[in-house]
Parts: structure tokens; C-alpha cells; sequence
């Protein structure tokens, strides 16, 4: 259907889960297999979602994975502000993050409408 590699908040979602892998390890080490695990799989599902979609056969199908991976944009956001809230991190270290978030999750609402429309 679509080349993945060439969509924008695909590109955008990789960089993210870089970013993301990158402040996991400031986290304790206590939390390897917990907080850190879930929020390198949430991340991660974001990109892999959209590639996902991106190679099904349908634009309805393509907008399913589009939209589980804006749930798990939101669930990763949820988790960073956890970090926080945890005192693991503070809010500084995680506001670029959170922001990508956000942009991404625009993003891919507006190709989802955009899809939606062709």
C-alpha cells in the first residue's frame, strides 16, 4: 500500500525510540524489567505500527494501525510522565520527548484523515 520508509511520522517515530532508549538508561536499574520494558515496547510498537499498516491491503486496515499506534503514543506519554511522577527523571529530561509525542501523534492523525479522504 504505502512505503513506509517514506512517511514523515514513521521517520519521525524512529527517531523517538532512539530518544527513548537513550533516557532509559538514567532509569534504576531495578526497573529494567519493569517501567523501562514497557516503555521500550511502547515506543517501539509505535513505528512498527505504522510499518504494520503501511503494508496491509487496505486503507481501512492502514487506519487500524495507525490508530494502535497512537494508542501506544499515548500509553508512552502516560509513562514518561510516570518517570516523573516516580522521581526517576525530571520533567526536563523528558519535555522533548513529550513533545515528539505529540507531534507524532498530530502527525499521524493527519494522515489518518488524509487516508480517510483518498
Amino acid at each position: 500500500m504505502n512505503q513506509f520508509e517514506n512517511l514523515n511520522v514513521w521517520k519521525k517515530s524512529m527517531d523517538l525510540v532512539c530518544e527513548v532508549y537513550k533516557l532509559m538508561k538514567l532509569l534504576p536499574d531495578n526497573e529494567r524489567y519493569g517501567l523501562i520494558s514497557q516503555i521500550k515496547r511502547c515506543s517501539v510498537s509505535i513505528p512498527s505500527n505504522i510499518a504494520e499498516g503501511a503494508g496491509r491491503n487496505s486503507s481501512k486496515e492502514f487506519i487500524h494501525f495507525l490508530s494502535i499506534a497512537n494508542g501506544s503514543t499515548c500509553e508512552l506519554e502516560t509513562q514518561l510522565l510516570l518517570t516523573v511522577k516516580l522521581d526517576f527523571i525530571n520533567k526536563d529530561q523528558i519535555d522533548v520527548l513529550l513533545n515528539s509525542c505529540r507531534e507524532i501523534r498530530n502527525m499521524n492523525y493527519s494522515l489518518q484523515r488524509s487516508v480517510k479522504q483518498s
